[in-house]
Protein backbone atom coordinates (compact mmCIF):
# COMPACT_ATOMS: atom_id res chain seq x y z
CA UNK A 1 0.00 0.00 0.00
CA UNK A 2 3.24 2.10 0.84
CA UNK A 3 4.72 1.08 -2.40
CA UNK A 4 1.73 2.42 -4.21
CA UNK A 5 1.19 5.28 -2.85
CA UNK A 6 5.03 6.49 -3.52
CA UNK A 7 4.19 5.55 -6.82
CA UNK A 8 1.14 7.23 -6.96
CA UNK A 9 2.81 10.61 -5.38
CA UNK A 10 6.07 10.56 -7.97
CA UNK A 11 3.51 9.84 -10.70
CA UNK A 12 1.80 13.30 -9.70
CA UNK A 13 4.82 14.99 -8.85
CA UNK A 14 6.43 14.32 -12.64
CA UNK A 15 3.33 15.32 -14.38
CA UNK A 16 2.83 18.07 -12.36
CA UNK A 17 6.13 19.37 -13.53
CA UNK A 18 5.42 18.24 -17.01
CA UNK A 19 2.70 20.47 -16.51
CA UNK A 20 4.49 23.45 -14.85
CA UNK A 21 6.94 23.10 -18.06
CA UNK A 22 4.03 23.68 -20.49
CA UNK A 23 2.84 26.58 -18.71
CA UNK A 24 6.24 28.29 -18.54
CA UNK A 25 6.83 28.26 -22.72
CA UNK A 26 3.26 29.27 -22.92
CA UNK A 27 4.05 32.38 -20.71
CA UNK A 28 7.10 33.06 -22.81
CA UNK A 29 5.09 32.60 -26.02
CA UNK A 30 2.93 35.13 -24.43
CA UNK A 31 5.04 37.42 -23.37
CA UNK A 32 6.49 37.17 -26.85
CA UNK A 33 3.38 38.13 -28.65
CA UNK A 34 2.74 34.20 -30.10
CA UNK A 35 0.45 32.46 -29.43
CA UNK A 36 0.04 27.77 -30.37
CA UNK A 37 -1.47 26.53 -33.70
CA UNK A 38 -1.90 23.13 -35.32
CA UNK A 39 -2.55 22.12 -38.86
CA UNK A 40 -2.48 18.84 -40.17
CA UNK A 41 -1.09 18.68 -43.95
CA UNK A 42 -0.95 14.60 -44.72
CA UNK A 43 1.23 12.46 -42.59
CA UNK A 44 2.26 15.69 -40.64
CA UNK A 45 -0.10 17.38 -37.63
CA UNK A 46 2.41 20.64 -37.37
CA UNK A 47 2.57 22.49 -34.70
CA UNK A 48 3.63 26.44 -34.82
CA UNK A 49 3.72 29.37 -33.00
CA UNK A 50 1.90 32.40 -34.88
CA UNK A 51 1.98 36.20 -33.71
CA UNK A 52 1.81 39.95 -34.89
CA UNK A 53 -0.47 41.01 -37.78
CA UNK A 54 -1.42 38.75 -40.23
CA UNK A 55 -1.87 41.73 -43.03
CA UNK A 56 1.99 42.65 -42.58
CA UNK A 57 4.81 41.07 -44.32
CA UNK A 58 5.33 37.56 -43.11
CA UNK A 59 8.50 35.90 -41.58
CA UNK A 60 9.03 32.40 -41.27
CA UNK A 61 11.44 31.60 -38.11
CA UNK A 62 13.07 28.13 -38.82
CA UNK A 63 15.30 26.87 -35.27
CA UNK A 64 18.04 23.94 -35.55
CA UNK A 65 18.87 20.78 -34.94
CA UNK A 66 16.96 19.29 -31.67
CA UNK A 67 15.59 22.65 -31.02
CA UNK A 68 12.18 24.29 -31.17
CA UNK A 69 9.80 26.97 -32.20
CA UNK A 70 10.65 28.39 -28.32
CA UNK A 71 14.40 28.64 -29.15
CA UNK A 72 13.09 31.76 -31.47
CA UNK A 73 10.62 33.41 -28.48
CA UNK A 74 13.07 35.59 -27.26
CA UNK A 75 14.01 37.41 -30.76
CA UNK A 76 9.95 36.67 -31.98
CA UNK A 77 9.07 39.45 -29.34
CA UNK A 78 10.94 42.00 -30.87
CA UNK A 79 9.23 40.89 -34.83
CA UNK A 80 5.63 40.11 -33.67
CA UNK A 81 5.08 44.42 -33.02
CA UNK A 82 5.91 45.36 -37.03
CA UNK A 83 5.17 41.17 -38.53
CA UNK A 84 3.09 38.37 -39.10
CA UNK A 85 5.50 35.95 -37.14
CA UNK A 86 5.43 32.29 -37.74
CA UNK A 87 7.47 29.36 -36.03
CA UNK A 88 6.64 26.01 -36.53
CA UNK A 89 8.68 22.88 -35.00
CA UNK A 90 10.48 21.28 -37.52
CA UNK A 91 9.39 17.72 -38.52
CA UNK A 92 10.34 15.02 -35.87
CA UNK A 93 10.85 17.95 -33.14
CA UNK A 94 8.86 19.86 -30.37
CA UNK A 95 5.13 18.77 -30.77
CA UNK A 96 5.24 18.51 -34.55
CA UNK A 97 5.56 14.43 -34.20
CA UNK A 98 5.96 12.13 -37.75
CA UNK A 99 6.15 8.21 -37.72
CA UNK A 100 10.24 6.38 -36.88
CA UNK A 101 10.08 5.93 -40.58
CA UNK A 102 9.67 9.25 -41.91
CA UNK A 103 12.07 11.05 -44.45
CA UNK A 104 14.21 13.38 -42.13
CA UNK A 105 16.33 14.71 -45.38
CA UNK A 106 16.81 18.60 -45.93
CA UNK A 107 15.43 18.65 -49.03
CA UNK A 108 12.20 16.24 -48.13
CA UNK A 109 11.89 18.94 -44.94
CA UNK A 110 11.98 21.56 -47.62
CA UNK A 111 9.33 20.40 -49.16
CA UNK A 112 7.25 19.79 -46.52
CA UNK A 113 7.92 22.98 -45.25
CA UNK A 114 5.99 24.29 -48.28
CA UNK A 115 2.93 22.00 -48.11
CA UNK A 116 3.07 23.58 -44.39
CA UNK A 117 2.86 27.30 -46.01
CA UNK A 118 -0.27 26.40 -48.36
CA UNK A 119 -2.27 23.85 -45.66
CA UNK A 120 -1.49 27.07 -42.98
CA UNK A 121 -2.66 29.22 -45.78
CA UNK A 122 0.07 31.55 -45.11
CA UNK A 123 1.33 34.35 -47.67
CA UNK A 124 4.03 32.53 -49.24
CA UNK A 125 5.29 35.70 -50.35
CA UNK A 126 7.16 35.49 -47.08
CA UNK A 127 10.76 36.72 -45.53
CA UNK A 128 12.99 33.09 -44.54
CA UNK A 129 14.86 32.87 -41.71
CA UNK A 130 16.80 29.87 -40.40
CA UNK A 131 19.45 28.96 -37.31
CA UNK A 132 21.66 25.85 -37.82
CA UNK A 133 20.04 23.28 -39.64
CA UNK A 134 17.41 25.45 -40.01
CA UNK A 135 19.35 28.21 -42.11
CA UNK A 136 20.44 24.94 -44.68
CA UNK A 137 16.43 24.23 -44.90
CA UNK A 138 15.84 28.02 -45.96
CA UNK A 139 18.60 28.80 -47.96
CA UNK A 140 17.28 25.03 -50.06
CA UNK A 141 13.80 26.87 -49.88
CA UNK A 142 14.68 30.14 -51.33
CA UNK A 143 16.73 28.66 -54.01
CA UNK A 144 13.48 26.62 -54.77
CA UNK A 145 10.91 29.07 -54.54
CA UNK A 146 12.83 32.09 -56.03
CA UNK A 147 10.04 33.70 -56.23
CA UNK A 148 8.41 33.62 -53.26
CA UNK A 149 11.26 34.81 -50.70
CA UNK A 150 11.38 38.65 -49.98
CA UNK A 151 14.85 38.55 -48.05
CA UNK A 152 16.89 35.66 -46.48
CA UNK A 153 18.38 35.39 -42.65
CA UNK A 154 20.87 33.14 -41.44
CA UNK A 155 22.30 32.83 -38.69
CA UNK A 156 24.84 29.90 -37.41
CA UNK A 157 23.99 28.20 -40.57
CA UNK A 158 24.51 24.84 -41.64
CA UNK A 159 25.90 24.25 -44.73
CA UNK A 160 29.06 22.25 -46.44
CA UNK A 161 32.02 24.88 -46.68
CA UNK A 162 35.62 25.75 -48.01
CA UNK A 163 36.34 27.32 -44.54
CA UNK A 164 34.81 25.11 -41.99
CA UNK A 165 37.34 24.05 -39.48
CA UNK A 166 35.37 22.62 -36.27
CA UNK A 167 36.00 18.96 -35.01
CA UNK A 168 32.38 18.66 -36.44
CA UNK A 169 32.42 20.03 -39.69
CA UNK A 170 35.69 18.05 -39.71
CA UNK A 171 34.14 14.73 -39.15
CA UNK A 172 30.26 14.71 -38.52
CA UNK A 173 29.83 12.11 -36.67
CA UNK A 174 31.00 14.05 -34.04
CA UNK A 175 27.73 16.01 -34.38
CA UNK A 176 26.33 12.46 -32.72
CA UNK A 177 28.09 14.36 -29.42
CA UNK A 178 25.34 16.85 -29.31
CA UNK A 179 22.02 14.61 -29.20
CA UNK A 180 20.30 14.58 -25.89
CA UNK A 181 20.05 11.02 -24.75
CA UNK A 182 20.15 10.80 -20.99
CA UNK A 183 19.39 13.06 -17.54
CA UNK A 184 22.77 15.70 -17.62
CA UNK A 185 23.35 15.78 -21.43
CA UNK A 186 21.54 19.03 -22.34
CA UNK A 187 23.75 21.06 -19.39
CA UNK A 188 27.03 19.30 -21.23
CA UNK A 189 25.96 20.53 -25.13
CA UNK A 190 24.52 23.90 -23.76
CA UNK A 191 28.64 24.44 -22.64
CA UNK A 192 29.29 23.46 -26.11
CA UNK A 193 27.39 25.33 -28.45
CA UNK A 194 26.64 28.83 -25.86
CA UNK A 195 29.64 30.65 -24.86
CA UNK A 196 27.41 33.11 -22.55
CA UNK A 197 24.10 31.35 -21.83
CA UNK A 198 21.31 33.13 -20.58
CA UNK A 199 19.32 31.95 -17.65
CA UNK A 200 16.62 29.85 -18.03
CA UNK A 201 14.36 28.51 -15.12
CA UNK A 202 15.14 25.11 -14.00
CA UNK A 203 11.25 23.80 -14.87
CA UNK A 204 12.33 25.09 -18.56
CA UNK A 205 15.37 23.23 -18.77
CA UNK A 206 14.05 20.19 -16.76
CA UNK A 207 11.28 19.91 -19.06
CA UNK A 208 13.64 20.57 -22.34
CA UNK A 209 15.75 17.86 -21.31
CA UNK A 210 13.07 15.53 -21.11
CA UNK A 211 11.49 16.13 -24.31
CA UNK A 212 15.25 16.15 -26.17
CA UNK A 213 16.12 12.47 -24.67
CA UNK A 214 12.48 11.24 -25.59
CA UNK A 215 13.01 12.74 -29.08
CA UNK A 216 16.99 11.50 -29.60
CA UNK A 217 15.76 8.54 -31.89
CA UNK A 218 14.70 10.56 -34.32
CA UNK A 219 17.39 13.27 -33.36
CA UNK A 220 19.75 11.36 -34.10
CA UNK A 221 18.27 10.06 -37.55
CA UNK A 222 18.57 13.82 -38.28
CA UNK A 223 22.16 13.72 -37.16
CA UNK A 224 22.29 11.05 -40.10
CA UNK A 225 20.89 13.00 -42.72
CA UNK A 226 23.34 16.05 -41.99
CA UNK A 227 26.45 13.32 -42.33
CA UNK A 228 25.09 12.28 -45.66
CA UNK A 229 24.21 16.19 -46.83
CA UNK A 230 28.28 15.69 -45.94
CA UNK A 231 29.02 13.36 -48.42
CA UNK A 232 26.80 14.87 -50.87
CA UNK A 233 27.75 17.97 -51.37
CA UNK A 234 31.06 19.60 -52.11
CA UNK A 235 31.73 23.20 -51.13
CA UNK A 236 31.33 23.79 -54.59
CA UNK A 237 28.07 22.31 -55.30
CA UNK A 238 26.53 23.59 -52.21
CA UNK A 239 27.63 27.03 -53.46
CA UNK A 240 25.56 26.57 -56.64
CA UNK A 241 22.22 26.73 -54.81
CA UNK A 242 23.49 30.14 -52.84
CA UNK A 243 24.65 31.45 -56.06
CA UNK A 244 21.36 31.06 -57.64
CA UNK A 245 19.11 33.11 -54.86
CA UNK A 246 18.46 36.64 -56.06
CA UNK A 247 16.71 37.84 -52.55
CA UNK A 248 18.40 40.29 -50.06
CA UNK A 249 20.37 37.99 -47.68
CA UNK A 250 21.78 39.03 -43.71
CA UNK A 251 24.06 37.17 -42.16
CA UNK A 252 24.70 36.88 -38.38
CA UNK A 253 27.16 34.59 -36.49
CA UNK A 254 28.89 34.02 -33.37
CA UNK A 255 32.18 35.08 -33.12
CA UNK A 256 32.73 32.35 -30.33
CA UNK A 257 30.39 29.57 -32.63
CA UNK A 258 32.14 25.67 -31.68
CA UNK A 259 29.79 24.03 -33.93
CA UNK A 260 30.19 26.27 -36.98
CA UNK A 261 33.18 28.55 -37.19
CA UNK A 262 32.59 32.14 -37.97
CA UNK A 263 35.08 32.08 -40.86
CA UNK A 264 32.33 30.42 -42.37
CA UNK A 265 29.94 33.94 -42.64
CA UNK A 266 32.09 35.88 -45.50
CA UNK A 267 32.29 32.68 -47.64
CA UNK A 268 28.64 32.73 -47.51
CA UNK A 269 28.46 36.16 -48.12
CA UNK A 270 30.52 36.14 -51.11
CA UNK A 271 28.36 33.35 -52.42
CA UNK A 272 25.16 35.57 -52.52
CA UNK A 273 24.29 37.96 -54.82
CA UNK A 274 22.78 40.85 -52.67
CA UNK A 275 24.04 39.98 -49.30
CA UNK A 276 25.20 42.20 -46.27
CA UNK A 277 27.89 43.04 -44.35
CA UNK A 278 27.75 39.77 -41.63
CA UNK A 279 26.72 41.01 -38.46
CA UNK A 280 29.63 39.15 -36.10
CA UNK A 281 28.56 39.24 -32.17
CA UNK A 282 31.55 39.04 -30.01
CA UNK A 283 31.33 36.95 -26.85
CA UNK A 284 28.40 34.77 -28.33
CA UNK A 285 28.81 30.82 -29.31
CA UNK A 286 26.40 28.83 -31.39
CA UNK A 287 23.04 29.83 -30.37
CA UNK A 288 22.75 33.94 -31.14
CA UNK A 289 18.95 33.59 -31.06
CA UNK A 290 19.37 32.74 -27.22
CA UNK A 291 22.67 34.50 -26.42
CA UNK A 292 22.30 37.83 -27.80
CA UNK A 293 18.22 38.11 -28.80
CA UNK A 294 18.61 42.00 -28.79
CA UNK A 295 21.87 42.51 -30.66
CA UNK A 296 20.45 40.15 -33.46
CA UNK A 297 16.76 41.29 -33.28
CA UNK A 298 17.22 44.82 -34.08
CA UNK A 299 19.64 45.34 -36.65
CA UNK A 300 17.92 41.89 -38.33
CA UNK A 301 14.91 45.16 -38.22
CA UNK A 302 16.85 47.65 -39.94
CA UNK A 303 17.47 44.97 -42.61
CA UNK A 304 13.73 44.43 -42.91
CA UNK A 305 12.86 47.88 -43.41
CA UNK A 306 14.87 48.16 -46.74
CA UNK A 307 13.66 45.17 -48.12
CA UNK A 308 10.79 45.82 -50.89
Amino acid sequence: MILMLLTISVASCIQAAELNFQKVLEQERAWAGLSSKKVKNNEIEWTYSEGGDPRKPTLLLLHGLSGTRDNWNRVARYLTPNYHVIIPDLPAHGETLVADQFDLSIPNLTEKLRRFIDVAKLDPNLHIAGHSMGGAIAMLYSAQYPLEVKSLLLVDSAGVFKSSNTVYLKDTAKLAELVVRKTGDFDRVMKVVMQSPPFIPQELKTGQEKLMIVQSKQTNKMVEQLQKMATLYTPESFALAARGIDSPVFIIWGKQDQIINVEVAEELRRLFKKAEKPLILDHVGHMPILEAEQLMALPYLKFLSTVQ
